[in-house]
């Protein structure tokens, strides 16, 4: 039957409670977040998992919400960590970075950076600063953590001199002078932009590899950043609870990496060629997941449910808006904004009621639109959305307080 466990992976779930009335009907409907945390930890507690978290070979941890609930999950110590270093190792156009021992300098939300302080002080039997040292924000032998601000667009020129110093150190600690630099796109657009506006971009050292990974990049700050470096820019596709699923390699192609895994696309909606991914994993040995709908939504070469075409990851299920002609997510607003104009860096529809709404954006140069590009925006976002759209030009769109940016606000209907 189309999308049922093999009998491999129900030798996995066997004894897992959530699992017995799909066990004993031999039918397994897709797993949703709420079924997941109804009655946790006991809907999944084995005699297994009892002692993998008394011996801490297990642990808790929470989903990392961008603009949704978070969820609590049980997976072992740096599980998402171990399948990036896993990625990272094997990637074609990137591996020999991972093989030369490059540290890794990693540039995203301030949450991450509080998590690792955390994590440290917590292991010292201390209370975590308010500014914690370099020190303090190294996750581990390779990697540490650059980021003190929520808004990368409040970082002033001491901060970002700080970082390129911080940047300079762990490159400086390897034979060749390499790093690998791990961000949020925008983020390091962020930074790159400051460093230019403050004539420090010669202090900026070049990196040998780039991985974006914390959430959805937009085409132009895609585009924006291979401007600017000459090495691989990667994106890897991937969440808390599953590790990591797709990557793409330097020329923007997307390819699986499912070990231990298989994945189902279904339509978001009858008849729509956006589909939603639907993911079966014994990844993770203590909270294996079967049909477990991600929330992700993604476009494929054709409109068919084919895994392997993949194209974009366009976006949350939750964060869809809902229109006559069918859903639009987060991806395709941003592909008819990159078309309209490739100066637009940050922006946010923001919906008032239901027929109208307000789209803001900020430029790379901080310049705004002319008047055609304007009104040509306007006019496709309308189109886009079915609603009368207003185009405003801002000098900054406020970070939301994951320290990820919101693509859509206002009520959908």
């Amino acid at each position: 039957m189309k999308g049922q466990p093999t009998d491999e992976v129900i030798e996995h779930i066997r004894d897992i409670p959530i699992y017995q009335e799909s066990l004993t009907q031999g039918y397994f409907p897709v797993l949703d977040k709420p079924e997941i945390s109804r009655g946790f930890p006991g809907n999944w507690m084995t005699p297994r998992l009892a002692a993998a978290l008394e011996n801490g070979e297990a642990e808790f941890v929470l989903s990392t919400g961008t603009n949704h609930a978070r969820m609590r999950i049980i997976r072992p110590p740096y599980f998402l960590l171990r399948s990036y270093y896993e990625l990272w190792r094997d990637h074609p156009d990137i591996g020999g970075t991972w093989e030369s021992g490059c540290p890794r300098v990693s540039l995203t939300t301030v949450l991450a950076t509080e998590h690792v302080a955390r994590v440290n002080a917590a292991r010292h039997g201390v209370e975590p600063g308010r500014a914690p040292s370099l020190a303090d924000r190294r996750l581990d032998e390779r990697t540490c953590y650059l980021n003190l601000r929520l808004d990368p667009a409040h970082w002033d020129r001491s901060e970002v001199l700080r970082m390129l110093r911080e940047i300079d150190q762990a490159r400086s600690s390897h034979p060749q002078g390499h790093y690998h630099l791990d961000c949020s796109g925008y983020h390091l657009a962020h930074l790159v932009r400051k460093a230019e506006a403050w004539g420090l971009g010669d202090a900026f050292p070049e990196p040998a590899s780039i991985i974006h990974a914390y959430e959805y990049t937009p085409v132009n700050v895609r585009h924006f950043l291979h401007q600017r470096f000459a090495c691989p820019v990667i994106d890897l596709f991937g969440s808390t609870e599953l590790g990591y699923l797709f990557y793409s390699d330097r020329e923007g192609r997307y390819w699986p990496h499912l070990d231990g895994m298989s994945v189902e696309l279904l339509p978001v909606a009858p008849g729509s060629t956006m589909h939603q991914l639907v993911v079966t994993s014994v990844r993770n040995p203590y909270m294996p997941l079967v049909r477990y709908r991600s929330g992700d939504c993604v476009r494929t070469l054709d409109g068919a449910p084919d895994p392997a075409g993949i194209v974009q990851f366009c976006g949350r299920l939750a964060e869809l808006l809902p229109t006559p002609k069918g859903p639009v997510a987060q991806g395709d607003l941003d592909r008819h904004i990159a078309a309209a104009s490739p100066r637009i860096f940050l922006h946010q529809l923001r919906l008032h009621g239901d027929t109208e709404a307000t789209l803001l954006y900020t430029t790379f140069t901080g310049e705004p639109l002319g008047e055609s590009e304007t009104e040509s925006l306007r006019r496709g976002t309308g189109e886009l959305t079915a609603r009368s759209c207003r185009i405003e030009h801002r000098t900054r769109i406020p970070i939301g307080p994951s320290g990820k940016y919101a693509w859509l606000t206002g009520r959908r209907t």
